[in-house]
């Protein structure tokens, strides 16, 4: 049985000090915001929260991003706006997973084949 497969998008904006990354459900809906800024953010963006990745680029573990790192960089704390800069500047990639399989059972040792 096949688990797993699953499709990840998200905008990468590389900020001056940090990386930051805002995670996106339906990237034709924000490639759309892009034209059109009437469709809400909410019909697209995957969470209101914005990480960042301290300078590892998309990759690597992602942190919520404090009051001070959006200060610094964004000149406010508006996440709202932050999520819009972050969309426009930024850059949308997709990353899918790959699907996994293994054994139901492994602990049942030499009786599988009985």
């Amino acid at each position: 049985m096949a688990r797993g497969e699953a499709k990840q998008v998200k905008s990468h904006y590389q900020g001056k000090d940090e990386d930051f990354i805002v995670f996106v459900d339906d990237l034709p809906q924000a490639q759309k915001w892009k034209i059109d800024k009437s469709i809400p953010l909410a019909h697209f963006v995957s969470s209101f929260k914005i990480f960042i990745t301290h300078k590892h680029g998309a990759q690597g573990p992602f942190d919520a991003a404090s009051k001070a790192s959006l200060e610094n960089e964004f000149g406010t704390t508006d996440e709202d706006e932050i999520i819009k800069q972050i969309l426009e500047k930024g850059t949308l990639q997709e990353s899918e997973f790959k699907e996994r399989s293994s054994t139901k059972n492994d602990s049942m040792g030499s009786q599988a084949g009985h």
